[in-house]
């Protein structure tokens, strides 16, 4: 009797130990055909929360945020709550995978842009990356700007202009000048400017809480500089062409550094020591060359060497989940690999093959996520969008009942685009889906999405000039 108590004890123990296995893996009873399958997790949440999920039509029994579980294949999921427009996407999930679908922004049904300020008249605008503050420019003529702190409900204004002393010519009579908004540094506090006065340029780096402390970089190194970028939050690092030379600036202590990288054509910063560029080939000047820079290098990385054909090449980089991620495109071919960046000239193996895709034309721009997951290629009005966690390409397209060119759509969020180029803003997930019509606006201005999520800032044009406004995303 001992014998057979203990026996079943541990069948019963063993059974159950396998069936709690067989669930954590994800496997189901298929009730339609008797079989055991390996099921896919999902989960999901929205911004704000509380909505209702519904998988091929039935509602979960719990709202956002939760999860599900479903049989591998074609699904559609829909989240909704009161008040806000319907979600829904159709997804082919794979057997024991788990799919986010955690970035659910809802778009109010009832969207309307109040007016938080009137001007005259605009000339330019620029949202920080965090959603904390924007700057106004009424005037290209003059150097004074509106800062305007967006980081409660009721806006807060000033005003500040760049002393004369620090810009070249104010004095002279006669003289025209022109100050052209190009970038904030990542702490939302530095605003780099290009100030052109008769044929001239120069560059100069504003701090909006002391303009007093402002710099004039083509004065203080006397040189002529081109795409300068921002590294970090001093506002004093920067990176920037001398001809053909990249070199890094320490204004605080008035110093460039040797040329990194040379015969470079353009180049763009990753977090804030991180270069990617496109240059010629300096030992063959019939060849293309793209590459990668780290600050500390000693010499670049070259990724790929070819003959010059015209073809348009790019380069972006990112990190994803402990691996970095280089796409290079050449006309119309994608390709990505995945590894770590190289870590001497001699490293070729460091970053392998991950995918390759063809796009329907020739590449005009690309670009990570913020958080790298995904890869937007654009020409045109044509995307294709990589998911590089499920290795999944969307295409899609935009429409327009315009000739105008579209830009380079940009990055409202991890997961978000927006563009404005059909006079309103339209927010678009990664991969082209949901997409909203939020609001009219004035073209090429900028917009700020609060950190809060609650709001989305953004420039207006009224029947007697302009107004900064704002849409509430939530309720």
């Amino acid at each position: 009797m001992r014998v057979i108590t203990y026996t079943a004890m541990v069948l019963s123990v063993l059974t159950i130990v396998s069936v709690l296995i067989f669930l954590i893996l994800g496997y189901r009873v298929d009730t339609n055909n008797g079989k055991i399958e390996q099921s896919a997790l999902l989960q999901y949440d929205t911004n704000p929360s509380g909505a209702t999920v519904t998988v091929d039509g039935k509602a979960l029994g719990s709202k956002t945020s939760t999860k599900s579980t479903v049989l591998a294949g074609v699904h559609t999921f829909t989240m909704q709550k009161d008040g806000y427009e319907l979600w829904q996407k159709t997804l082919d999930v794979k057997a024991g995978t788990l799919t986010w679908l955690n970035y659910t922004r809802l778009v109010p049904k009832n969207l309307k842009a109040k007016s938080v300020a009137t001007y005259s008249n605009i000339y330019d605008s620029l949202g920080t990356t965090d959603g904390n503050t924007m700057i106004v420019q009424q005037s290209a003529m003059t150097p004074t700007f509106q800062i305007v702190d967006l980081r409660s409900d009721t806006i807060k204004s000033t005003n500040f202009t760049i002393p004369a002393n620090f810009y070249s010519e104010a004095t002279t009579p006669g003289m025209v000048h022109t100050f052209t908004l190009n970038q904030w540094d990542s702490g939302g506090r530095y605003v780099l400017i290009q100030h052109t006065y008769g044929d001239k340029k120069e560059w100069l780096v504003v701090d909006t809480k002391d303009p007093n402390a402002t710099k004039n970089i083509t004065t203080l190194f006397d040189l002529d500089l081109t795409q300068l970028v921002f590294s970090g939050t001093s506002g004093n690092i920067l990176y920037a062409l001398s001809g053909t030379d990249l070199r890094q600036l320490d204004l605080s202590a008035g110093t460039i550094s040797r040329a990194l990288v040379s015969n470079v054509s353009n180049f763009s910063l990753y977090q804030t020591n991180v270069i990617t560029y496109v240059g010629t080939d300096p030992n063959d000047a019939k060849k293309t060359v793209v590459g990668l820079y780290r600050e500390g290098d000693n010499a670049p990385h070259v990724l790929r060497s070819v003959v010059t054909t015209g073809e348009p090449i790019h380069i972006a980089t990112s990190h994803y989940f402990n691996k970095d991620y280089v796409a290079i495109s050449q006309g119309k071919q994608v390709d990505i690999t995945s590894g770590s960046y190289p870590s001497s000239s001699s490293d070729s193996s460091s970053l392998s093959a991950f995918a390759t895709f063809t796009f329907s034309t020739n590449v005009d721009s690309m670009s990570f996520s913020p958080k790298g997951d995904y890869l937007l290629v654009q020409s045109g009005a044509d995307f294709e969008s990589y998911d590089i966690e499920h290795q999944r390409i969307t295409d899609y397209t935009l429409t327009t009942s315009t000739n105008v060119a579209v830009p380079p759509v940009k990055w409202l969020d991890d997961n978000h685009t927006w563009t404005d180029y059909n006079g309103s803003i339209v927010m678009r997930e990664f991969d082209g889906a949901n997409a909203s019509i939020l609001n009219p606006v004035a073209t090429a201005q900028g917009i700020a999405l609060t950190q809060n999520d609650k709001y989305i800032y953004s420039i207006g044009k009224t029947a007697t000039g302009y107004q900064l406004q704002r849409v509430q995303m939530i309720l």
